[in-house]
């Protein structure tokens, strides 16, 4: 019995053993292949990446060693389907970076796919595949040294002057429409320009002297060499010959609106010279002679109680466009009521400008009662151009408190922007401002209506004095965070888009104009003071049933 059981304890060794030996005999099977991590810049591990940066690279870690060749057959980067080029390289056997050519675009999504035809460099195909959804952000490091507000507020209006100043019509002095214009001078943007350049003399970016050479050089050529109609100037102008440069279908003729904020400008440099040197005195007696010259009751057409916006040599008032409000023509109407030689009477403004109130709004957006106007304000120009030199702090009549209508218009338009309904890209505190602009789909008068995702920086910085803290934090990402794209010769470009990764390379006069004006009423009042103390507005202002602190 005792031999049988150490036979069998013999039998079941020799088994152990047999087995241990064809074990060791086997050949080995490999382990499983994965994808250990995944980083893209300083985030790891998520199922999806969100406001990555667009200099971020994407890094790879396998369990195993992984064929770089099979990688680069089944790892995509797609943005829109489409397969980005991509940089591949190893770092270490098991490790995989790669990232876009030129880096992310800003503001943009992709999707990495991880197909699993990727080996190991012992064949053995991964385990699954994956795909990782990538949101952009943008840079967000500063491009220009940080500076003080006030040296950045005087470097930004500086800047923003040469646009009147370097780039001015050689011959007529006058302010060319766009960066691309040539020899076509805008009416409007010149009378911006003329403000600018009373700011600039204030602020000694040129000399007092040298202002009013320009000034009155654009006065000589528009009292001798441009041609007018009934007093008042064209939209566009030939800059060499003086000559009307049509605007669009029958508007080769006067441009009142234009005229009156060419004259805004023009009678603000009036009161602004006001030394008795021979130089100074004439370019007051010019001024005086063009602005009496202004025939505003012409353009009532046969005496309606509204004016005209166009006539026309050729086809009269076929263009048939009554200035109605409320937009960016008040100045139009307060000029026509403080004419010395052809004023009208309050009955055109009531019937015509607020057609008896019916240009009210009341309603409230954002928690912002809107006196007057559109739905939501429509684009900020409108509480901008009409205020380079009238001032709206304690403006009021019948229909408006209107610092309160200008203040609330541009911050149910920051708040629009804030709310971003239709998710532009960039959108928010700091970047934010819709108005009559350039896009990348064209000009148009960009508002919370008309949103294309077309941000531009008049709109922000052109609200200075009523959203001084908003404006600022925008002029912060303006500068600093977009520098790089949007800060040119000519201080900021017109316009841009996030959305569509689109910058301007385009500067308008209308809109770099306001920018300088504006943050010299936020910052002094200067415009503000000279153009409310001139008589013939103060007459104007009080003829049309206005309160101010400003009138006497």
């Amino acid at each position: 019995m005792k031999n049988v059981v150490n036979m069998r304890v013999i039998y079941f060794m020799l088994c152990l053993l047999l087995a241990a030996c064809s074990k060791d005999d086997a050949p080995e099977t490999p382990g499983a292949f994965e994808l250990k991590s995944i980083s893209i810049g300083d985030k790891q591990d998520q199922s999806s990446f969100d406001n990555v940066a667009p200099d971020a690279g994407i890094v790879l870690t396998f369990t195993d060693a992984v064929d770089e060749a099979s990688a680069r057959a089944n790892i995509a980067l797609k943005q829109n389907d489409q397969a980005v080029a991509c940089n591949f390289s190893l770092s270490g056997a098991d490790k995989l970076s790669l990232t876009p050519t030129g880096g992310f675009k800003s503001f943009s999504s992709y999707k990495l796919v991880i197909n699993p035809g990727v080996k190991s460099t012992s064949g053995v195909l991964l385990s699954n595949g994956k795909v990782y959804e990538i949101k952009t952000g943008m840079d967000d490091s500063d491009k220009f040294d940080r500076i003080p507000d006030e040296e950045l507020l005087t470097l930004v209006q500086k800047q923003t002057f040469k646009y009147f100043w370097n780039f001015g019509h050689e011959h007529s002095g006058m302010a060319r429409e766009r960066t691309t214009s040539a020899d076509v001078v805008t009416t409007g943007g010149t009378g911006f320009g003329v403000m600018a350049m009373l700011v600039a003399a204030e602020r000694g970016f040129v000399t007092r002297q040298e202002a009013l050479g320009r000034v009155q050089k654009i006065v000589t050529f528009l009292d001798e060499e441009c041609t007018s109609y009934h007093g008042a100037y064209s939209h566009w102008i030939n800059g060499s010959t003086g000559k009307t440069q049509p605007f669009g279908d029958k508007d080769d003729g006067a441009d009142l609106v234009e005229t009156s904020l060419l004259f805004q400008g023009l009678l603000a440099a009036r009161a602004y010279f006001k030394e008795a040197s021979e130089a100074e005195s004439k370019l007051r007696s010019d001024i005086t002679r063009l602005w009496e010259a202004i025939e505003w009751t012409w353009f009532q057409k046969n005496g309606e109680s509204v004016l005209y916006w166009h006539w026309s040599p050729n086809y009269g008032f076929e263009k048939n466009l009554p200035i109605r409000g409320w937009n960016e023509c008040l100045i139009t109407y307060v000029l026509a009521a403080s004419s010395p030689t052809y004023p009208i009477d309050k009955t055109v403004y009531e019937a015509g400008w607020a057609r008896n109130g019916g240009f009210r709004n009341g309603n409230t957006y954002y928690g912002y009662k809107l006196p007057l106007g559109a739905e939501k304000g429509g684009p900020l120009f409108l509480s901008q151009y009409s205020f380079l030199g009238i001032n709206p702090k304690g403006l009021k009549d019948s229909y408006a408190d209107y610092w309160e209508q200008n203040r609330n218009h541009t911050l149910i338009n920051y708040n629009y922007c804030k709310e971003n309904p239709k998710g532009y890209a960039g959108y928010g505190t700091s970047c934010w401002g819709l108005t009559a602009s350039d896009g990348d789909s064209g000009y148009s008068a960009h508002s919370p209506s008309n949103d294309k995702g077309v941000i531009a920086p008049t709109a922000a910085l052109s609200a200075f004095p009523y959203t001084p803290e908003e404006s600022l934090s925008a002029l912060h990402f303006f500068y600093y965070k977009m520098g790089d794209k949007l800060w040119r010769d000519y201080g900021f470009v017109d316009a841009f888009n996030l959305t569509a990764n689109w910058y301007d390379n385009q500067c308008i006069a209308i809109d770099q104009g306001p920018i300088i004006c504006m943050i010299e009423n936020h910052r002094t009042g200067m415009l503000w003071n000279l153009f409310m103390a001139i008589p013939d507005i103060q007459q104007g202002l009080k003829k049309l049933g206005f309160e101010s602190p400003a009138l006497n």
